[in-house]
């Protein structure tokens, strides 16, 4: 697990080692003008197909009841970095009508992290998750470990049973 003294545990670190899934937490050179998934994945000296970036979308589910678990409509997308999401395929992936980005400043509110650090483990709440089917292609994968400037590197097929996640064909072709 990351035992490096020189990193600082993030909450996403800390639920890992709880849960005793395996991790290591990975820094990187933040440039606060360029949070892309792509500067990333060139930090890591990595394959931008293996670096996920985690986004927030809202669907749109027509007759759902404020009572439902998920009145909001919120779920989580994780996608490759170089990839965009396509808001048909991820609204259909989630059962909404339609989707659409969460606004970039309900992002903190919502699920208590920032852009260029968002986390799809350790959210305020938990939302569904789709991880595109690209993930379980590989032995390791990144996404973000909750803060710029660190990365966590994971076996897919753990951090998506971890958090509940399905596996759907959620980008642009």
């Amino acid at each position: 697990m990351g035992k490096d003294k020189q990193l600082q545990k993030t909450n996403v670190a800390r639920l890992l080692d709880k849960a005793k899934i395996h991790y290591e937490l990975i820094p990187y050179e933040v440039d606060e003008n360029n949070l892309a998934a792509t500067h990333v994945a060139e930090q890591l000296g990595e394959d931008i197909k293996c670096v996920f970036k985690t986004l927030v979308l809202k669907g749109e589910y027509p007759g759902r009841n404020s009572a439902a678990s998920n009145a909001a409509g919120h779920f989580v997308c994780v996608v490759p970095g170089d990839a965009e999401v396509d808001l048909k395929k991820a609204a259909k992936a989630a059962g909404a009508k339609k989707a659409e980005l969460i606004p970039m400043k309900d992002l903190l509110p919502l699920t208590g992290y920032i852009r260029g650090g968002c986390c799809p483990i350790g959210m305020k709440k938990p939302f569904p998750t789709y991880f595109h089917t690209t993930a379980i292609g590989f032995g390791q994968i990144y996404v973000s470990a909750g803060v710029r400037g660190m990365q966590l590197r994971i076996d897919p097929k753990d951090l998506i049973g971890f958090v509940g996640a399905e596996v759907a064909d959620i980008i642009c072709d």
